[in-house]
């Protein structure tokens, strides 16, 4: 028992060097982890605040640094630098790599202080513009609080850098963990501060958290391989022109991935509480995409670009097609109990404080219907990571923004038919076509072919989905589901046990192993 917990330890130390295998399961659990204290986030701030303007404005807050966030390439500028540094140090050039490191670093600091004082100016102004349906007292706090969030884009990306230089060296703890203080800190700071400051407490948690988390905790890790940072703005260095190069398609393009909620924001600025409803309810979504496309994502990329680098292209074709046709069968079912047990499970998540019973109806109400994109939201990302795979970061980006600039119609067309229904459905039919493009591309390019998928065996848990389904729904009309937490949790109970029973049974039968798919 004392070893075991030694080994422990060992594994949780923040030098401890990682196998492929234990590198995996730490981000998984820690993807878990992050995902719990996600939703006890979102349930404090249901139950503190509700859902109603000052929420809205608050959810708002965030777009204008997001985008910044997202222009300069956000969480995939580790990618492209881990791909540069990892070249240095086989080469055994450290001092190179750590020169480039400090260049990347000392440009980034030097861009975002001009960006952030510009932002801080115009903001108003950006608030005005993508919030026309604000009123004057949201849109007034929706600025201060855009002002208090907008240093986090710099946390975030000086602390995807020096997160990466610790993942070059296969140490993943302190990456691994780094999102879960951001969290911790933005509940915290309600706790604190909500008294006196109300919800922008929230903002200047958030903000605290980005810089302690993502920033310092990285930073202390990067410190700790022996890497030294020396400011430096040589930006004629080859390897950073390098790494500028590599990074500039994923700063050009707007992908429907990271716009779609700064879209169902603008459309709905004008709807009291319904960009908080719907941000819950894409935040149940995310839960699953995290855990399972994340996750798959995440542990996909480095065996693609290994065959692929091998030329082992055969190979590559069926290890994309395979992962796809495994991530979406689960996918599916997925999808199937997220349908049955919409309300009940919303209820359970938010109803609560300020939050209410019909807060909780519509949220459900929503969610039932971005549940039917899961898979696309899933699989996207690994047709995307094969793209990157094969170095190809151009093809996807103009295809990416394309499609978000041909979809904007589509949202403004069922948004005026449907209302805030006609977003969500919007949402899915752009996910949709997001994916169904980059797989088409990589089929036409005869990278990945579309032939090579399972068909019947995401065909079985479709049929087998639906028919639990309704079993599910009719079998839980004996316990009622009343708007009570006992009721939900009784009745949420009984129907997952019956959809569970109903869906794997009809998949034995099916012959569908979900552990081997190829039986």
């Amino acid at each position: 028992m004392a070893n075991l917990f030694q080994r422990a330890a060992g594994t949780l130390h923040p030098s401890r060097e990682h196998s492929v295998t234990s590198a995996a399961m730490l981000l998984m659990a820690a993807t878990m982890l992050s995902r719990v204290v996600g939703y006890l986030r979102d349930a404090y701030v249901a139950w503190a605040f509700g859902a109603g303007p000052i929420t809205d404005a608050y959810i708002a807050a965030f777009t204008l640094p997001d985008f910044l966030l997202y222009l300069f390439a956000g969480g995939s500028i580790s990618v492209t630098f881990i791909s540069l540094f990892t070249r240095y140090i086989a080469e055994e050039r450290e001092d190179e790599a750590a020169r480039v490191y400090s260049i990347i670093v000392s440009v980034m600091v030097a861009v975002f202080v001009v960006v952030i004082a510009a932002g801080e100016v115009y903001a108003a102004e950006f608030v005005r513009w993508w919030f026309p349906g604000f009123t004057s007292d949201q849109a007034a706090l929706c600025t201060w609080l855009t002002r208090i969030l907008l240093p986090q884009p710099v946390f975030f990306l000086i602390g995807g850098v020096v997160s990466a230089v610790q993942q070059t060296r296969r140490r993943f703890l302190l990456p691994a963990i780094a999102p879960i203080v951001y969290t911790v800190f933005i509940i915290l700071g309600g706790v604190l501060l909500s008294d006196r400051m109300g919800i922008a407490s929230l903002a200047v948690g958030a903000t605290a958290g980005a810089f302690v988390g993502p920033f310092v905790l990285n930073a202390i890790g990067a410190h700790r391989t022996g890497i030294r940072y020396r400011f430096s703005l040589d930006i004629s260095h080859p390897g950073f022109r390098q790494w500028l190069w590599m990074s500039i398609p994923l700063m050009l393009g707007v992908s429907i991935v990271a716009a779609d909620d700064w879209i169902l924001r603008y459309f709905a600025s004008g709807l009291e509480g319904d960009i908080t409803r719907l941000n819950y309810a894409k935040r149940l979504l995310q839960v699953p995409i995290g855990v399972l496309g994340q996750v798959v994502g995440l542990a996909s990329l480095p065996f693609f670009a290994k065959l692929h680098s091998e030329k082992k292209f055969e190979e590559f074709a069926a290890a994309v097609n395979l992962t796809v046709s495994r991530l979406g069968a689960v996918c599916l079912l997925a999808t199937s109990w997220m349908i049955a047990a919409a309300a009940p499970l919303t209820f359970l998540a938010f109803k609560r404080g300020r939050f209410s019973a019909d807060d909780s109806h519509a949220t459900a109400y929503y969610f039932l219907f971005f549940a039917l994109s899961l898979v696309f939201w899933a699989v996207q990302g690994l047709y995307a990571r094969a793209f990157y795979a094969a170095a190809d970061m151009w093809r996807p980006m103009i295809a990416g923004t394309l499609i978000t600039l041909l979809s904007l119609p589509v949202y403004a067309a069922l948004f005026a038919r449907y209302g805030v229904i006609g977003l969500v459905a919007a949402s899915d039919f752009a996910i949709f076509a997001h994916t169904a493009v980059l797989a088409v591309m990589l089929h036409v390019r005869g990278m990945v072919r579309l032939s090579g998928l399972e068909w019947s065996t995401l065909a079985k848990p479709v049929l087998a989905g639906a028919i639990a389904v309704i079993i599910a729904d009719y079998a839980g009309r004996a316990v009622p589901f009343a708007a009570t937490y006992s009721s939900a949790l009784a009745h949420l109970g009984f129907i997952t046990m019956t959809w569970a029973s109903a869906a794997l049974g009809l998949l034995w039968v099916m012959g569908v192993n979900l552990l081997n798919i190829r039986k």
